[in-house]
């Protein structure tokens, strides 16, 4: 039986790691190393491990009560899946118990899990917190929530239609969209597009489609790396791109006097060319961006 108070540290704990790896992923451009999550910096000058040493799975520190964190990864050794917002995630092979004793000690004491999505070979991009929120010892699987005040019957059957809607839309802002601008900014190099500014707590990863639509996908080459001001223009025509690579600046705004920011800003981004990324398949998809760029000459 683990003490209340203990518990209540613990959990403490977790929030302050949760809000150092949340701010450090931020002003990284969305996601850390596994050389950062090894050896984590923390306010007090200590540090703290936040992955096995052996690169498993499911991290259980010693002196933690339950699992500390768990890597999820679309190229895994586990088919681990995502459905009506909850994540179905394995157990971990081995003798019975082992590291899946402590994610049920999760449950029992409702303690919030770090979750790193695999983005790219030794890059994840972190997402605080999660909550394991169910057990199938059938179908070995344990069931993780962002929110912990959803239970569940056989892996989200009971949840109502609004239930369901609201955990996949936690999912989409929580998960998904972090880790598309985590690879969004690794394929840019940290930096905008149009004018290269390199401080990627300024830049957000832009769709070329809406997510919404049929060709919207969360793909590197549906995205574009933009600094606030251009992502802003872009999504209200002010800025178009052509499929070509060229920067083009609506003729409203050319001819406009409104100080240094719309001129340097703007105006003299007019028919520059993009910093595109190194690899080919990350470019700008050309098709989409003539869909996109059909609407900026309407307007």
């Amino acid at each position: 039986m683990v003490a209340t108070g203990d518990v209540e540290t613990e959990r403490i704990r977790r929030e302050l790691l949760g809000a150092v790896v949340t701010s450090l992923a931020d002003a990284n451009g969305g996601y850390l190393t596994w050389d950062q999550l090894a050896n984590l910096p923390l306010p007090d000058g200590t540090t703290q491990r936040l992955v096995d040493p052996g690169k498993g799975g499911i991290w259980n520190p010693r002196d933690f009560v339950a699992t500390l964190s768990i890597i999820t990864s679309p190229d895994g050794p586990y088919p681990d899946s995502e459905e009506n917002g909850l994540l179905e995630y394995h157990y971990q092979r081995g003798p019975e118990g082992g590291k899946n004793l402590k994610l049920r000690a999760a449950i029992e004491l409702r303690l919030p899990l770090l979750r790193l999505h695999k983005v790219a070979k030794g890059i994840y991009a972190p997402v605080f917190p999660v909550y394991v929120v169910g057990d199938n010892p059938i179908t070995r699987q344990f069931t993780l929530s962002l929110d912990e005040n959803i239970r569940l019957i056989e892996g989200g059957a009971g949840l109502s239609a609004l239930e369901k809607a609201y955990a996949e839309r936690m999912v989409q802002q929580r998960v998904h969209q972090p880790a598309f601008r985590a690879r969004i900014m690794l394929a840019y190099d940290g930096a905008c597009t149009v004018c290269t500014l390199k401080h990627p707590e300024l830049l957000d990863a832009a769709h070329i489609i809406e997510d919404a639509s049929e060709l919207g996908d969360p793909v590197v080459p549906n995205g574009l790396s933009l600094c606030k001001i251009h992502h802003a223009a872009y999504d209200r025509n002010l800025l178009g791109i052509s499929p070509d690579y060229e920067i083009l600046i609506n003729v409203a705004l050319l001819h406009e006097v409104d100080g240094p920011m719309l001129k340097h800003g703007l105006q003299e981004m007019h028919q520059r060319r993009l910093h595109i990324p190194v690899r080919k398949a990350d470019r700008p998809d050309p098709n989409r961006l003539q869909l996109r760029f059909e609407r900026f000459e309407s307007a």
